[in-house]
């Protein structure tokens, strides 16, 4: 899946930076997705999944199921999630 990057800010390096990716289509819905980043201490990268409208009652979240040690390697654990993935996770946490 081609992700771009898109921050909203950059504050703290181990603040959770959000990044937009391709919205999927549910039961005729479209769910928008963002990717939360955030640095660990030991210079590692996780990553969790928000799908639906930000801060609302709606939005859901997975739970850092991304891990790795280099910000390339994290994103390219994201491109090769295809979007029947992305259903499944979305569909788990409802």
């Amino acid at each position: 899946m081609p992700a771009q990057p898109a921050r909203y800010s950059v504050a703290s390096p181990t603040e959770a930076i959000l990044h937009d990716l391709p919205p999927i289509t549910f039961d005729g819905q479209t769910i928008a997705i963002r990717l939360s980043v955030r640095r660990m201490d030991d210079g590692g990268f996780r990553g969790r999944v928000l799908f639906g409208a930000k801060d609302t009652e709606s939005e859901r979240a997975t739970a850092e199921i991304f891990c790795a040690t280099s910000e390339p390697d994290l994103w390219q654990s994201v491109r090769d999630l295809r979007a029947h993935h992305l259903r499944d996770l979305y569909r788990s946490l409802l």
